[in-house]
């Protein structure tokens, strides 16, 4: 299942809004809102219905309006537009995300940074890739994998837009050598390239910012737990302590013999 071409078409109309200038709004949970997140994902829920319309769809600006779908063992998770706080600073550092969860587990993913000219996918089958876009087609395309977890310290990630207090508190657990905020999904990506090594995230997501970069990570070897090492799993409802589709606390791992200590 080739998600690509969609992410591409999403990421276009994204940098047409970034190019021209875009109006801010605000949601009901106070988060921000942008035409590009409604463009893009309209772009993406028509793309996904062409390729495959039998899957359900769980995206993020539906979502927020309330229309959440029937879902079974097999759905898409689709945040159009994941580091909307980036997109509206103009850091660059904001994705389109598009996974396929199956029995819970995110089985194929792309993380789209149209900005950066940077794409990664993945699924199970096929293992992990990334390149760059020019003239709005992948170019160079190869095969990614994480670290092995350096002898001389990890290098973690963490969020850009959320406070790293707690983090950094937690991460004392464990030998590291130094800590680089990104923004967005591109967090799990780098850990997918061996770019970093562990990315803790103590504090609220929802399954749609992170499906696709789970994905993407997974395919290239990493892993992705809840804090307490139990497995991170997807289509999460009826939740007696948080919303329909809301994570808990947990963290990604490039070397998957890093664990929770």
């Amino acid at each position: 299942m080739n998600l690509n071409p969609i992410a591409l078409e999403a990421g276009a109309e994204i940098m047409r809004l970034y190019d021209r200038g875009f109006a801010i709004e605000t949601k009901s949970d106070d988060s921000p809102v942008t035409e590009a997140d409604r463009a893009a994902e309209a772009i993406i829920l028509k793309g996904l219905v062409a390729l495959t319309p039998n899957i359900p769809i769980v995206a993020e600006e539906e979502a927020a309006a309330g229309r959440l779908p029937d879902i079974g063992q097999r759905f898409f998770l689709v945040d159009p537009l994941d580091g909307t706080k980036e997109f509206i600073s103009r850091n660059g550092e904001f994705t389109v995300n598009i996974a396929l969860i199956e029995n819970g587990i995110p089985t194929a993913g792309v993380v789209y940074a149209p900005a950066l000219g940077r794409i990664f996918w993945g699924s199970e089958n096929t293992g992990a890739c990334t390149g760059e876009i020019v003239n709005g087609q992948i170019d160079n395309a190869r095969p990614i994998r994480v670290r092995p977890a350096p002898s001389e310290g990890l290098l973690a990630i963490g969020s850009r837009s959320h406070g790293a207090a707690e983090t950094q508190a937690w991460l004392k657990a464990y030998k590291v050598r130094d800590f680089v905020s990104a923004g967005s999904s591109l967090k799990f990506c780098l850990l997918a390239t061996g770019e970093a090594d562990i990315y803790p995230r103590l504090g609220r997501t929802m399954e749609w910012d992170t499906a696709a970069g789970h994905a993407v990570l997974n395919a290239a070897g990493g892993k992705v737990t809840r804090l307490d090492g139990s497995p991170f799993l997807y289509g999460k409802r009826n939740q007696a302590e948080d919303a329909d589709f809301a994570n808990p606390n947990f963290v990604a791992f490039g070397d998957p013999d890093l664990g929770i200590l």
